[in-house]
């Protein structure tokens, strides 16, 4: 196999975990109990009789991450300006594994490992959607892919809006917040995702197709 179907193959495994994210993540809404997903963090969806598919899906979350991290970084040119956004979706990667080991608390006492869970999330977030912002703005750099780059950034910042909105929402709605918390929670999750699938389409059609057409 040559370096460019190897690329080809890394961001196309990464595109088919984003599509079985979605899919272990609406079979884990369906089974009980239930929980609300305008309401409740998709964490929560990780605590009950069948909680380990969403921890399944939180580890898939951090290798398909990687694994576009992996064809990104043999697809553009090694630009130095690309490191922050490695280092920070690497951050967002490590976060989703590392949330798996630490379910969030449903109600009840706070536990360590509900602390844990909450403060891996919020780095993970933050790592994410900064991370997507600093490689769009890098793609800019690259003559074949100044286009992607300007796809790329329009939801990069849809996510940074999203996640100010799950972050300010309580202190300036908060009645109105607790209701849709979940739902704002999920929509920047999907953005975030959205922007991998987005951006590895791109590269398949521009540099990574371009190459393997060449051989």
């Amino acid at each position: 196999m040559s370096s460019a179907q190897r690329t080809r193959s890394l961001l196309l495994a990464s595109i088919a975990g984003i599509v079985l994210y979605v899919a272990l993540d609406a079979l884990a809404q369906s089974l009980p109990p239930h929980y609300s997903p305008l309401s409740q963090a998709e964490s929560d969806l990780a605590v009950g009789p069948y909680g380990y598919i969403m921890a399944v899906n939180f580890v898939n979350r951090g290798v398909l991450s990687l694994l576009f991290l992996l064809g990104f970084s043999r697809t553009v040119k090694p630009l130095p300006e690309y490191k922050r956004g490695y280092f920070l979706i690497g951050v967002w990667a490590v976060g989703s594994i590392v949330l798996a080991a630490f379910p969030t608390d449903v109600g009840g006492t706070p536990t360590i490992h509900g602390a844990i869970h909450l403060v891996v999330a919020l780095i993970a977030f933050l790592g994410g959607v900064f991370g997507e912002l600093a490689l769009s703005r890098s793609l800019g750099n690259d003559q074949l892919l100044i286009r992607a780059g300007r796809y790329a950034s329009v939801i990069a910042v849809l996510a940074f809006v999203s996640l100010a909105a799950l972050f300010l929402g309580p202190g300036i709605a908060p009645r109105v917040f607790s209701q849709v918390s979940g739902l704002v929670e999920r929509v920047f999750i999907g953005l975030v995702l959205v922007w991998m699938l987005a951006v590895s389409s791109m590269l398949l059609t521009t540099r990574a197709g371009a190459e393997t057409r060449a051989l």
